[in-house]
């Protein structure tokens, strides 16, 4: 992660929990600086990319995440997304229960 921080001009801290390889990556930038938001953004979503490259997951013990959701289709494939629509639709037909989080 040294690597895209360095590219990026960002700082990336992790945290984790100890013995179960569940890390938390916390971009920090200068909001001041007009460009810090976009490469934030850019690395973030390199960290995703590195997270699925090296066999890894994106979630965590919470779930996806609305920040995380546009790597989730890379982590799972087309199908196993056709296949978790067809269930939210299934089980959600109105489209009510937490709106856009993922689906």
């Amino acid at each position: 992660m040294a690597g895209i921080a360095k590219r990026c001009a960002v700082e990336i801290a992790v945290v984790a929990h100890a013995g179960d390889g569940n890390t938390h990556p916390i971009i920090v930038y200068d909001a001041a600086d007009p460009g810090a938001a976009e490469r934030a953004r850019q690395a973030f979503d390199e960290v995703m990319a590195l997270a699925i490259a090296l066999g890894g997951t994106i979630n965590g013990e919470h779930g996806v995440g609305r920040a995380k959701k546009s790597a989730l289709p890379e982590q799972l494939g087309a199908d196993v997304m056709a296949l978790t629509q067809c269930i939210k639709d299934a089980l959600d037909p109105d489209g009510i229960l937490n709106p856009g989080a993922v689906l």
